[in-house]
């Protein structure tokens, strides 16, 4: 014979039924709320609190506040309610003064920006509730971001021109963007690398013996990702001419050729300007000052140094070289393939490129 009071009876409609369901089938709820979904499908079924809390592995209690909490508040009574938890102990007039103190003043030892212990000397909080402050309001005094603004006065119509020449390129006429990446070290260890292992990271000694410079000239074809570049001594003006006539003698005597280079002195000389006059073909397109982000062959010095320099131990400038070189391939398999191919402009990739096939 049944002891206690009688369940009441718990209605669970069609609609809530299958949210219900849905709550239950989430990978990503809380797995209380889900918990929580599957005692009321349990109960709607007609089982008492003793066979769910069996089967679900809680108390008995448990399935019966979450029986009474869905039949008084439907779903709604599934969540959480909002918990106040313990009053602050620290005024909001102490959280202003210590957030102007920091935003509008220096720390009295002459450092160039305040410490969680100096403010918290000054201010006379924790050192503690200074960070907590500092989190929350997401200040980082010890943190700079650097920034650049242009000062050419023709910014915005050299951006549009720079631009222009990304999206919409000219017919009959190739694209590079041009630049050299300067005095890159052939750096050598002083002891063998350490080999990666379970438990800890490659070793390398700090210090390293020098073994001279070379300068990477680089010209980036966004149409294919692929590179045409040079390793020369130094960057001045009887080097860039040079790469000029490499890149001349590589593209397609039927094709335009549109260099965009920076600012860099050696780029506007008279005698890379006597070079120019004498090619009508070729065309540079200065970015503006301070404004390298906007050359993207910048992206693949980055890759070089990244995967290729940083952490390679060079013997010589011709072991580094070589490095370079394999990282500048044009027969590089990630560059992708040109558009058009099946047009004329294709089969000029090809011919500058050898190690690309193109589609007929």
């Amino acid at each position: 014979m049944a002891r206690g009071r009688p369940l009441q009876l718990l209605e669970v409609s069609r609609d809530t039924r299958e949210e219900l369901a849905s709550l239950v089938r989430s990978r990503s709820l809380p797995a209380g709320l889900v918990r929580r979904a599957r005692i009321v499908l349990l109960c709607a079924e007609g089982l008492d609190n003793t066979t769910v809390a069996a089967r679900l592995r809680v108390s008995r209690q448990t399935v019966g506040r979450w029986r009474e909490r869905f039949r008084t508040q439907g779903l709604m009574g599934l969540y959480d309610e909002h918990r106040p938890g313990r009053p602050r102990t620290i005024p909001d007039d102490s959280v202003m003064t210590l957030l102007r103190k920091t935003l509008e003043t220096r720390s009295p030892d002459g450092s160039t920006h305040w410490t969680c212990r100096a403010m918290a000397e000054v201010i006379g909080l924790s050192k503690s509730t200074v960070q907590r402050i500092w989190t929350a309001f997401s200040i980082q005094p010890h943190r700079q971001k650097h920034f650049q603004l242009s000062t050419d006065p023709f910014f915005v119509e050299t951006v549009r021109d720079i631009v222009g020449l990304h999206l919409h390129p000219p017919d009959h006429a190739m694209v590079l963007r041009v630049d050299g990446k300067n005095r890159t070290q052939a750096l050598e260890r002083t002891q063998p690398l350490l080999p990666l292992g379970l438990g800890y990271v490659e070793g390398v000694t700090h210090d390293y013996l020098r073994h001279g410079t070379t300068t990477l000239f680089a010209a980036l074809d966004i149409a294919t990702g692929r590179v045409l570049a040079q390793c020369r001594p130094r960057h001045r003006h009887q080097e860039f001419p040079g790469f000029l006539r490499h890149i001349d003698a590589n593209v397609p005597p039927n094709l335009d050729i549109h260099l965009v280079v920076d600012n860099y002195g050696t780029h506007k000389h008279a005698r890379v300007k006597r070079w120019l006059a004498a090619r009508p073909r070729c065309h540079l397109h200065f970015i503006p000052a301070y404004s390298s982000w906007l050359n993207q062959v910048e992206i693949r010095f980055r890759i070089i140094t990244q995967k290729a320099i940083r952490r390679g131990s060079f013997a010589s400038v011709t072991q580094l070289k070589a490095k370079i070189r394999r990282f500048t391939d044009p027969c590089n398999p990630g560059a992708r393939t040109p558009p058009t191919p099946s047009s004329t402009r294709s089969r000029d990739y090809a011919r500058l490129f050898p190690g690309h096939n193109t589609r007929a």
